[in-house]
C-alpha cells in the first residue's frame, strides 16, 4: 500500500518576494499542464469529457476560477517551501 510521506514544510515562511513569485509559478504550472493536454489532442469543453478530450480548464490562467488557481498556487507554494526546506536559497539575479 502506498503511504505518501511529503517533507514537512510547515515551519517554512516565504518572504514577500517569493509570495509574489508564487503567482507567476502558478500561471506557468497551468500553462505547462495546458500544453501537455493540447499535445494529447484535448480541447476546451464546458465539462470534462475524457472520451471527447474536452476540458473546461483549457483557458488562459487569468480566466480560471479562484478555486482552480488555488490548485496551481498550492503546487507553487509547496515547491518553493520544499526548495527552502532542503537548504537552497532563492534569490533574484
Amino acid at each position: 500500500m502506498y503511504n505518501p510521506k511529503p517533507v514537512d514544510t510547515s515551519d517554512i515562511i516565504l518572504s514577500a518576494d517569493l509570495i509574489v513569485l508564487t503567482e507567476r509559478i502558478a500561471e506557468n504550472v497551468h500553462d505547462v499542464w495546458a500544453v501537455g493536454k493540447l499535445a494529447e489532442g484535448w480541447t476546451y469543453g464546458k465539462v470534462v469529457d475524457a472520451e471527447k478530450k474536452h476540458h473546461p480548464s483549457l483557458v488562459p490562467y487569468d480566466q480560471l476560477s479562484e478555486t482552480e488557481k488555488d490548485y496551481d498556487r498550492d503546487t507553487a507554494l509547496g515547491t518553493l517551501k520544499l526548495i527552502q526546506k532542503l537548504g537552497y536559497v532563492i534569490k533574484k539575479a
